[in-house]
């Protein structure tokens, strides 16, 4: 096991889980929104 880390990883990881937390929002929102929609059209 490596004990320092390379600064190009850790970058990687960060960029990684900011993508990660930025789509679970996006995906949220747009369900958000299609449910209310759903909701408030009621039958299709």
């Amino acid at each position: 096991m490596m004990h320092d880390m390379v600064p190009g990883m850790m970058w990687g990881m960060g960029l990684i889980g900011l993508l990660v937390v930025v789509v679970l929002l996006l995906v949220v929102a747009a369900l958000v929104k299609y449910l209310r929609s759903s909701n408030k059209g009621g039958d299709r």
